[in-house]
This record gives C-alpha cells, structure tokens and sequence, in this order.
C-alpha cells in the first residue's frame, strides 16, 4: 500500500516573478503619475520662478541669483528659519508625550474609554481656519475667558505679548493634532501582542514596568512615524498661524511658510517666494530623511509573523 505525502509547492519560475513584478509595477503608475504631476512638476516650476523677477500681473524676467542673494541676506528671514526650528522642538516635545499617553490609555478596553476617545479625537473634525478663529475668541483679553467668573488671572494678552503668543500658537496646535497622533499611537498599542504582558505579569512587572519594557519597545516604529509626520508638518503650519496672528506682534510668529506667502501675495515678489518655498522643500527632505537614518527606520522588520 502506498503512503501518499503532501506535495512540496514548486518555487515560482523565473518568468513567472518577472509577470508578478510587472503587474506590481503597473499598480505603482497611477500614484506615480499623481506624484509627478502634483509635487514634482510645481517643486519644479517653484525652482524656476526662484532666478526670475516677477510680481504675479507682469511679465517675468530673469533675475539669476538676485533673489537668493537678497532672501538670504534678509533680516527677516533667518528670524523665520528661527522660529521654525523653535517651533518643530517645542510642537515635538509637547505632542509626543501626551499622544502616547493618551493612545496607550485609550487603548483600554473599557468602555468609559471608548467614550473620552470620541471626545479626544473631536479637533479632527474641525478645520484649522475654525479652531484658529474659536481660539482667538476665548483667548481675547476683554471678553473671552479672562472674563469669566473666578478665572480673572487668564486676562492676559496671549496674542498681542511677543514673549507668549509662539507658545500660545504651539499651545492651539498641538490641541487640533494631538489627537491624531494619539490615533496612531492607539491602534500600535492594540497590535503589542498580549502574551508580552502576560509574560511579564508572570515575571512580577508593573504597569509601569510593562509601560517601560513591553509597551514602549514595541511602538518605536510608530514613535518614528509619528515624529517623522510631526517634524515635517512643523513646516507646514500656515493657516493656524495667519488666522491667529497673522506672523504678529511684529515678526514674533512669522513662521517660514507665512514668510513665504506674505513675500509672495502681500509684497508681490513672487521669485523671493519660491525662492523660500524651495528653502521650505529643503529642509523637509533634509529633516524625513535624517530621522529614517538615524533612526534605522528603514532596517526595522516587521513585528507580525510572515511579514
């Protein structure tokens, strides 16, 4: 009687792989065309303004290296490429922390929990320009919340003092994006394998042990994911600020992003403009791929089996 034995699946041929690699390729070229047409060609476009002189009505001119020259040399400009590094620091610092935090507590299983999270991740929901106007209203000196009974000590000038209105712009960012950092950070906490925390409480670990050693451990993928989003969105903080403050007192907020849009549309010199928006490219770049590489990002593998 003969014993029948399961079959060995054959390794796929050469020419199969080529098909599969091919057929993968495809799918990439909607997103790339996307790409090309969306980033690269205006990234382009911006590059190529930044050598001519042009106020966005007239013809345009060559200008050569004029407008790099004379941005670099501006006074104004180093104060914003300032604020912005102070701004990306100090949005990190305040938002990972509370983002963690608040993922790892919503997390839970409770149901009480489930609720508060609905309530966190309500700034989602609201558009930049509304919760910059909500804020200027309750920050008002004379009729916002200073004016309440009993919270007389918050009538300050938030947005009229240059020594606090940077932290107040900080402050109204990281209340509309904490939440969805905390988003991240909630769904990796659900990922972390129970067995680690059973392991552990076996082993005679607390919760902030296991915080310590089985929790943060496994989201350090996720810490960098959300760094990487918060470090170059830092750079694309624009509407919060102009509705807030509009880059006042003086030059107190004016953030590179606002700096790029007043040299373009209020001082009508759109080749200083780009000039700062490729600056802007930069630094971005600069910035994503220093955390992938010094993070070892992209040697990290897959936590889940097969993967």
């Amino acid at each position: 009687m003969s014993v029948l034995h399961p079959r060995t699946p054959a390794a796929p041929s050469r020419s199969t792989l080529d098909r599969r690699h091919g057929a993968s390729g495809l799918l990439v070229l909607p997103a790339l065309l996307m790409f090309l047409v969306f980033a690269v060609l205006p990234l382009a476009g911006a590059a190529v303004l930044s050598f001519t002189r042009w106020d966005g009505l007239s013809g345009i001119g060559w200008a050569g290296l004029h407008n790099w020259s004379a941005v670099m040399q501006d006074p104004v400009t180093g104060n914003a490429l300032l604020l912005t590094f102070k701004i990306i620091v100090v949005s990190w610092l305040v938002q990972t922390p509370i983002s963690l935090l608040l993922g790892v507590f919503t997390a839970g299983t409770q149901r009480y929990r489930a609720v508060l999270a609905a309530l966190y991740f309500i700034p989602l929901l609201l558009s930049s320009a509304a919760v910059a106007i909500a804020f200027k209203a309750i920050l008002d000196p004379h009729f916002g919340i200073g004016g309440a009974p009993g919270l007389g000590f918050l009538a300050q000038n938030w947005l009229g003092d240059p020594s606090l209105v940077l932290y107040v712009v900080i402050f109204v960012i990281a209340w509309q994006f904490v939440p969805f950092h905390t988003l991240l950070y909630q769904a990796a906490v659900r990922q972390v394998p129970t067995s680690l925390y059973e392991a552990a409480t076996i082993d005679g670990a607390g919760r902030f042990q296991q915080f310590a050693y089985v929790t943060l451990p496994q989201l350090r993928g996720t810490i960098i994911t959300s760094s990487t989003l918060m470090v170059t969105g830092s750079l694309t903080y624009f509407d919060v600020v102009f509705v807030l403050t509009g880059g006042g007192p003086g030059n107190s907020t004016r953030l590179l992003p606002l700096d790029m849009y007043l040299t373009g549309f209020a001082a009508n010199d759109m080749g200083a403009a780009s000039v700062l928006a490729v600056i802007l490219v930069v630094i971005g770049l600069a910035l994503a791929l220093a955390l992938t590489r010094f993070t070892g990002f992209s040697r990290m593998r897959s936590d889940q089996e097969g993967l």
